[in-house]
C-alpha cells in the first residue's frame, strides 16, 4: 500500500471538570487526509483545503507530528500529506489534534503498523506544541483511541480508554469566531483554592464512575467546572444563556469544549439531543453571530481508513 485516505474525527476536551486530562471522540465531524509513501525521505505537506495553514513541515501540526514519528525509526521512505480541513482552527473541537493524529496514524499504517494506537499518542502530542505551545493529549488521545480517554499522567504518559454508555450523545454549538488556545490559557490562574480543587476532584471521579456504571444522572451531576469555566466563559458570547437553555431542555450537563468557543452538551438519547440542539441554536441566534450545530454519537474507534 502506497497511499491511504483517512477520516480524522473532532474531539471534545476537558469535559468541564477534566481540564487537560479528559476527552471524547465525535462521530459526526472530522477532517480528511490523504497520505502517500514516496521514495524521497522526509515529510512534505503538499495540499491544504478548507483552512489557511502553513505548508512548511516544521510549522504545521501534522508535519511536526509526522517528523516525530519518522525520527524515532529508520524509515527508507518519505511521506506526502494532503489535509482537507472540515474542523475550523480555533473552534475548540480539536482541529489541530485531528491533523496531528491523522498524520501519525496514516504513516503508521503505510509502514505496516510498527506502533500501536496508544504509542502514536506521544508523537501526535508533539504536533500540539505548534498550536498551543504545550504537549497535551486530551484531544489527540480520544482522536486516536476513540471513546472517552483519561490522561492519568504524562511522565510517563498513561492514557486510559473508557467505553461510552450506548445512549450518550454529544451536541456541539460552534460559533463562527476564533478563540486561540494560547489566549484562553492566558486567562487561567496558576494557583487555585483547596476548596475548589476538592470539588473538582470529586467531579472527575464522579464522571469516570458514571461512565463505567452507565449512570447518566451521575454523569450529569459531575459535569461541573469550578476552576476553568468561570475564567474562560467571558470569551464566549452568551455562554451562560446557551448552557442554561441546554440544561433546561434536558441535557445532562454542558460546558466549554476545549479552549472554546464551542459549547458542548451531553445528552441521553437522540431525541433529547435534538431538542437540546434546537434550544442551544435558538438561544445563540440572539447574538447575531453565525454558528454551526452538530449532534453526534460518541465515536468508539477514532481515526479510520476511508
Amino acid at each position: 500500500m502506497t497511499d491511504i485516505k483517512i477520516f480524522c474525527p473532532a474531539t471534545i476536551a476537558n469535559l468541564s471538570c477534566g481540564f487537560d486530562v479528559l476527552g471524547l471522540c465525535l462521530e459526526a465531524v472530522g477532517d480528511e487526509m490523504i497520505i502517500r509513501k514516496v521514495k524521497e525521505k522526509g515529510i512534505r505537506i503538499t495540499k491544504i483545503t478548507g483552512a489557511d495553514l502553513p505548508l512548511e513541515t516544521e510549522k504545521n501540526v501534522a508535519g511536526v507530528a509526522a517528523l516525530a514519528l519518522l525520527n524515532s525509526i529508520n524509515s527508507e521512505y518519505g511521506f506526502e500529506i494532503e489535509i482537507h480541513k472540515k474542523i475550523k482552527a480555533g473552534s475548540g473541537i480539536g482541529s489541530s489534534s485531528a491533523s496531528a493524529a491523522g498524520a501519525v496514524f496514516g504513516i503508521n499504517e503505510l509502514l505496516e503498523k510498527p506502533f500501536s494506537r496508544a504509542e502514536l499518542v506521544e508523537f501526535a502530542m508533539k504536533g500540539e506544541v505548534v498550536a498551543s505551545g504545550s504537549e497535551h493529549a486530551d484531544n489527540v488521545a480520544p482522536c486516536l483511541l476513540g471513546g472517552f480517554t483519561l490522561v492519568r499522567g504524562y511522565n510517563p504518559l498513561d492514557v486510559i480508554r473508557i467505553e461510552s454508555p450506548e445512549d450518550l450523545f454529544a451536541v456541539v454549538l460552534h460559533p463562527q469566531i476564533e478563540v486561540k488556545t494560547s489566549d484562553s490559557r492566558a486567562v487561567l490562574e496558576p494557583m487555585i483554592s483547596l476548596k475548589s480543587a476538592i470539588t473538582q476532584w470529586g467531579n472527575v471521579g464522579g464522571l469516570i464512575a458514571g461512565l463505567y456504571t452507565k449512570d447518566y444522572e451521575l454523569i450529569g451531576r459531575s459535569l461541573q467546572d469550578v476552576i476553568v469555566e468561570p475564567l474562560r466563559k467571558h470569551l464566549i458570547p452568551n455562554f451562560d444563556e446557551v448552557k442554561y437553555a441546554a440544561i433546561q431542555s434536558g441535557a445532562l450537563g454542558a460546558g466549554i469544549s476545549g479552549a472554546g468557543p464551542s459549547i458542548f452538551a451531553l445528552c441521553k438519547g437522540f431525541a433529547t439531543a435534538k431538542k437540546v440542539a434546537i434550544a442551544m441554536e435558538n438561544e445563540y441566534l440572539t447574538t447575531k453571530i453565525p454558528a454551526d450545530i452538530h449532534i453526534s454519537k460518541i465515536n468508539p474507534i477514532g481515526v479510520t481508513i476511508i
